[in-house]
């Protein structure tokens, strides 16, 4: 595996991210993570290393809206899930992180879902 190959370079770049951002008890942090089919978010506590919510297109909640949508849409229901679950347990500050992926299509839907749903970010 050479230094362009894409998961490498993501992780470097996602390496450089995690320099900048860190999520405190205050305002912990939204992870976003992409696969092929699915897209993942968590929100973060870095001070004590817990997760202290998370949501996926692999949700039942969400499985049966999800159906017949494009990614993109299914993102956006991951991002509105995470929110509400975040805002329940109190949480109403986050820092994004786009985890070295482009702040574009599913990652800036999902982004932007949370946003609506109530986060702030």
């Amino acid at each position: 595996m050479g230094k362009g190959e894409p998961r490498v370079a993501r992780k470097r770049r996602h390496s450089r991210v995690r320099a900048k951002v860190v999520g405190t008890a205050s305002r912990p942090r939204l992870c976003v993570f992409r696969s092929l089919n699915h897209i993942y978010a968590q929100v973060i506590d870095d001070s004590r290393g817990h997760t202290l919510t998370s949501a996926s297109t692999l949700e039942p909640e969400i499985e049966g809206e999800a159906a017949g949508k494009a990614k993109t849409g299914k993102a956006e229901l991951a991002g509105s899930l995470v929110a509400r679950r975040a805002l329940s347990k109190g949480i109403n500050q986050v820092v994004f992180d786009r985890g070295g992926y482009k702040y574009h299509g599913k990652v800036k839907a999902l982004a932007e879902a949370a946003r609506q749903a109530g986060l702030k970010f």
